[in-house]
C-alpha cells in the first residue's frame, strides 16, 4: 500500500476526488482496492461500463457495485451500446472513454483513473515498434495525460506495477476477477503481442516498461527545446521566421507543429508533417493545414495561405 501511496502522490498531488473506472476485471478490482486503502473515503467514485458486447457484462457490472456498496463507495453503472462491424476494439475504448468523461464531470469529479500497468506499457510499446512508431509513440503511455476526446485528467497511477503482482493482491483477499474472453481472441493485435510477450522468458515486460519511461523522459526533454526556441521566433507581423540554423529534423518537426499552431492551423497528421518538412528542406514553397510555408531561403518563413477563390 505504501509504494501505491507514493505512486498516487507523485502524479496526482492534487488531493482532490477522483473517478476510478473498474471492469470488474483483475486490474481494475485491484485499483479498487488500492484505492480504498489509501485514499480518504470521500476522495473517488466508481464507474464500470456495460458495453453490452456479451451477456455476462451487466451480472459482471452488478458484481463491481456489490463490492463498492461492501466498501461504501459511490459506484455507477454507464451502459453503451455499439453498432456491430470491424474494429470492435478501437469504438469501443472510443465510446468507453466518452461515457467515462460525460461521467466525471456530472459527478464533479477532477481525473479519471484507470488500471493500466507495466505489462500493458510493455505491450503498447511493442504494438507501437511494430508500426514503426517515432519518438512520442515510443514513449507509450503516461501516468498524467489528457482524457482522451474529454477535457479532464487521466490517471494511471499503476505503471510501475506488474500484472502478476496486481493478481496476487486479489488472491491475497480472496477476491474473484472476471475473466473476460475477449482477453484470449487472437483476433486482436494486442492478445496476439500478449501471447508472444508471455512466451518468451527472455523478454522482460519490466524492462521493456521502464525503457518506454526513458523515452517519455526524452520525448519531455526535446518539446522543452523546442518551446524554447518557439518562444523566440522571428518574423514580420502575421509571419514566423524559423531560426536560421539547420537544426536536426526531429527538433525541427516540433517547431512546425508549434508554426501551425500559432498561425492558427489544425495539427496535422505526422506523416504530413513529414512530407512537408521534406520538401521545405528541398527548397521548395509548400502549403500544410492553411501555412504556407517557404524553404526556398533560410530562416524558413510562413504565413497564412490565401483562401482558394471560388470558381
Amino acid at each position: 500500500m505504501a509504494a501505491f501511496a507514493a505512486d498516487w502522490g507523485r502524479i496526482f498531488p492534487e488531493g482532490t476526488p477522483v473517478g476510478l473506472a473498474v471492469s470488474g476485471g483483475p486490474d481494475s478490482l485491484a485499483l479498487l482496492l488500492l484505492a480504498h486503502a489509501v485514499l480518504p473515503a470521500q476522495g473517488f467514485a466508481v464507474a464500470t461500463v456495460d458495453h453490452g458486447l456479451r451477456a455476462e457484462s451487466a451480472g459482471e457490472a452488478a458484481m463491481v457495485a456489490h463490492l463498492c456498496a461492501e466498501r461504501g463507495i459511490a459506484h455507477d453503472t454507464l451502459r453503451i451500446s455499439l453498432a456491430p462491424g470491424s474494429a470492435i476494439q478501437e469504438r469501443a475504448r472510443a465510446a468507453r472513454y466518452r461515457a467515462l468523461e460525460d461521467w466525471r464531470v456530472g459527478r464533479g469529479l477532477t481525473a479519471l483513473v484507470t488500471a493500466h500497468h507495466a505489462d500493458d506499457q510493455a505491450e503498447t510499446l511493442v504494438m507501437r515498434l511494430n508500426r514503426g512508431a517515432g519518438l512520442r509513440g515510443l514513449a507509450a503511455m503516461r501516468a498524467r495525460v489528457p482524457v482522451p476526446g474529454g477535457e479532464g485528467v487521466l490517471l494511471r497511477p499503476l505503471l510501475g506495477w506488474a500484472r502478476a503482482d496486481l493478481a496476487a493482491l486479489l488472491g491475497d483477499r480472496g477476491i474473484a476477477a472476471v475473466d473476460d474472453p475477449s482477453n484470449r481472441d487472437v483476433r486482436f493485435e494486442r492478445v496476439r503481442v500478449r501471447m508472444g510477450l508471455g512466451g518468451a522468458d527472455w523478454i522482460d515486460p519490466a524492462g521493456l516498461a521502464q525503457a518506454a519511461d526513458h523515452l517519455a523522459e526524452a520525448d519531455a526533454a526535446l518539446e522543452w527545446v523546442a518551446d524554447r526556441l518557439a518562444a523566440g521566433f522571428g518574423g514580420d507581423e502575421g509571419e514566423i521566421a524559423l531560426p536560421d540554423e539547420v537544426l536536426p529534423r526531429t527538433l525541427t518537426l516540433r517547431l512546425l507543429e508549434r508554426v501551425i499552431a500559432r498561425l492558427g492551423g489544425k495539427t496535422p497528421r505526422g506523416r504530413d508533417l513529414a512530407r512537408w518538412h521534406d520538401r521545405l528542406a528541398q527548397g521548395e514553397v509548400a502549403t500544410l493545414a492553411g501555412i504556407r510555408g517557404d524553404g526556398r531561403t533560410r530562416p524558413w518563413r510562413f504565413t497564412r495561405a490565401p483562401p482558394h477563390r471560388a470558381g
